[in-house]
Order: C-alpha cells, then sequence, then structure tokens
C-alpha cells in the first residue's frame, strides 16, 4: 500500500487541501494540469479527476570523482539520483491516495538545480489524480497496480484513452538511471585522430554500457509489477553540474498490462487543421 503521507512528510496544508477535495466533501472542485482535449478524453476513458498532487524533494547530490582514463559509474551519484526522484513519486502517490485516486495521468518529473547550493537540487513529480466511474475493470480486475498503489503514467491524454480503449491499462511509472563518468584521451590518442574521419572506441563502449545499464534497471522494475511490457519509454541524458565527462543517462516509461485477451485498436481518423500558418 502507498505509504503514510505523515511518515513521507507531506506538508499539513498539503493535508487540508486534500482532505477537502476528496469526493463526498461539500467543495466538488478538482483541479487539474491536463489540456481541454486531454481532460474530455480522460473522462471519455471512464476516469474522473480529482486533484492536481505532487511531491517534492529537496535532496544534496554527494560527490564522487571517477578515474580520469577509466570508464566507469559513479554509483553514489547513481543512487542519489534514483532516491531523490523516488522520494518525489513516493509523495506524489500519497497525496493520490488521500484523495482516493485509482491512478495518477499525466505525470511530469522534472529536477531543478538551486542556487543557493551548487550540489542541491530539487526534484518534483506532478500529475492529475483521477478516479475511475467503475471501482473495477470490466473483466473484475482493479485499476490500482499489484502492490495495491494508484497506477502513475506518463501518457498523454490522447495516449491514455487509446490505451485503454484497446485493452491496456498502466500499472506505474518505471525508471532506471545511471550516472557515468567517461574517460579523457590520452594526449596522443587526441593528437593522432586530428583530421581522420575514426570511431572512438572507448567514447562508443562508455555511453552504450551507460545507456544499458539505465535500461536494465528500467526494465526490472516493471517486472516487478508483472508488466507484459513499457510504453512510451524516453532515453535522456543530462550533463546537470557534473562537467563534460560525467553524465547521467535516464530511461522511463509506463509499464502496462493487458485488460482482456483481444484487443480492439480504434480505428485512425484524418483530422485536418483549419489554422493557416
Amino acid at each position: 500500500m502507498t505509504a503514510d503521507p505523515t511518515e513521507m512528510h507531506v506538508p499539513e496544508d498539503a493535508m487540508r487541501r486534500l482532505a477537502e477535495m476528496r469526493p463526498g466533501q461539500a467543495t466538488s472542485l478538482f483541479t487539474s494540469d491536463l489540456s481541454v482535449n486531454e481532460f474530455l478524453l480522460v473522462r471519455e476513458a471512464g476516469f474522473r479527476p480529482l486533484g492536481l498532487v505532487l511531491g517534492s524533494s529537496v535532496y544534496h547530490i554527494g560527490f564522487q570523482m571517477g578515474r580520469w582514463s577509466q570508464n566507469q559509474e559513479l554509483t553514489t551519484l547513481s543512487q542519489a539520483m534514483y532516491h531523490a526522484r523516488e522520494l518525489a513519486m513516493t509523495r506524489m502517490e500519497a497525496e493520490a491516495d488521500q484523495l482516493g485516486a485509482d491512478g495518477i495521468v499525466g505525470v511530469r518529473l522534472e529536477i531543478e538545480f538551486k542556487e543557493f547550493g551548487n550540489d542541491l537540487a530539487e526534484f518534483i513529480a506532478v500529475g492529475t489524480a483521477v478516479k475511475a466511474d467503475a471501482p473495477r475493470t470490466p473483466e473484475g480486475m482493479s485499476w490500482r497496480n499489484n502492490h495495491g498503489q494508484p497506477f502513475t503514467s506518463d501518457l498523454s491524454g490522447q495516449d491514455f484513452w487509446t490505451l485503454v480503449q484497446a485493452g491496456y491499462a498502466p500499472l506505474g511509472m518505471v525508471m532506471g538511471t545511471c550516472v557515468y563518468h567517461i574517460a579523457h584521451q590520452r594526449f596522443w590518442q587526441a593528437m593522432g585522430n586530428v583530421g581522420q574521419n575514426v570511431e572512438l572506441l572507448q567514447f562508443t563502449e562508455a555511453l552504450y554500457d551507460a545507456r544499458e545499464l539505465a535500461m536494465s534497471r528500467m526494465q526490472a522494475e516493471a517486472e516487478q509489477l508483472h508488466a507484459e511490457g513499457i510504453v512510451g519509454v524516453q532515453l535522456r541524458s543530462h550533463g546537470h553540474r557534473w562537467g563534460g565527462h560525467t553524465t547521467e543517462f535516464f530511461a522511463i516509461g509506463t509499464a502496462v498490462r493487458p485488460l482482456r485477451p483481444d484487443h480492439r485498436i480504434p480505428t485512425p481518423q484524418l483530422v485536418l487543421p483549419l489554422t493557416d500558418r
């Protein structure tokens, strides 16, 4: 189940806001960062927005130095980047659980380095909590994932509608990260490449290895959710503030499961824009 919001350090102001928006209270107001089209398609898919939910973690990222001439993962930094994101995601899920949500759609996961410390960054997770009109799927399954938590998805409202219409459900956002130090070339190696077209195998192997580590960790998370697959995968590269030879490779996507054995794919429709450019 989702962690206790108090133990997760969710602020009291957030708890009061969520209590006022919970279904059954006097107010029927909801908040959402969905566009108008996304909102309508989420409603068409059978889900009602409950409110905007977020999680935040301001994290001090430790120091680790890589060997100048060696390709290697900087495990201390990898762990920090993953743990900080996980804290933000878990707090967002705790807020959704307080609303009685079945899931969170349109999740954004962002990082902002702060000016009051070169090693301080705020990790933010934000999305729209939703509740299904029917407590269970037509097949009698819960919309929540196998951990009893609200599902999370970074799919757009349009993609979410298409996924559900085709007989699939999101389980959760899965991610993997790897902070990697890419070895420097020795002086005579660099000089030998001047004026030539030549593959730099040392760099190729480093980038390949780092991406593979991030991808494999993302896949391991999906396997823990008993997912059939991962859709909408993004593979990002961030230099942050570590310098040119240290880079974070970050893989993220939405793990999905089938709702039924047959999958009816909606027929694509031609849409012509009426605006002039």
